[in-house]
């Protein structure tokens, strides 16, 4: 068995309303613990950011039902990679929901202090999830 991670970035689609979040992190907290998998989700109301961890195959079967929910559309894989260590493993689904607070650290990792995803590499996106764990791990 290998471990992947697979980073992945969204936009919101009409049908996204901000008030899914709770029910969006139970589901996925839920699923992620049955599959071993962890990770970090990151989101505005436009844009998703999000890092998943594990075991290949379930990595890739969590990915493909993501991919196909109507609340995001433009889902593109922004790193796959196979990876020796976890980088989330104290996460089943770490959230961050960006706000003002982030500014300076969207700041550091993209061009503008407005989250993104779309305007970022791939290991700018990846940094950026770490330091935003790291800040709400921190709160």
């Amino acid at each position: 068995m290998f471990l992947v991670r697979l980073l992945y970035a969204s936009k919101a689609s009409a049908d996204f309303n901000f008030s899914q979040i709770d029910s969006i992190l139970e589901s996925a907290v839920k699923n992620n613990i049955k599959n071993e998998i962890t990770g970090m989700l990151s989101i505005n109301h436009k844009f998703f950011l999000q890092c998943l961890e594990g075991e290949r195959s379930k990595v890739n079967q969590t990915f493909q039902k993501i991919a196909v929910d109507s609340r995001h559309t433009d889902v593109t894989i922004l790193h796959y990679d196979s990876i020796d260590t976890r980088e989330f493993s104290d996460w089943s689904m770490g959230f961050s929901s960006q706000k003002g607070a982030h500014q300076g650290i969207n700041l550091k990792h993209s061009v503008s202090s407005i989250f993104n995803p779309f305007e970022m590499s791939g290991a700018s996106c990846y940094a950026l999830l770490l330091e935003l764990s790291k800040a709400i791990s921190s709160e």
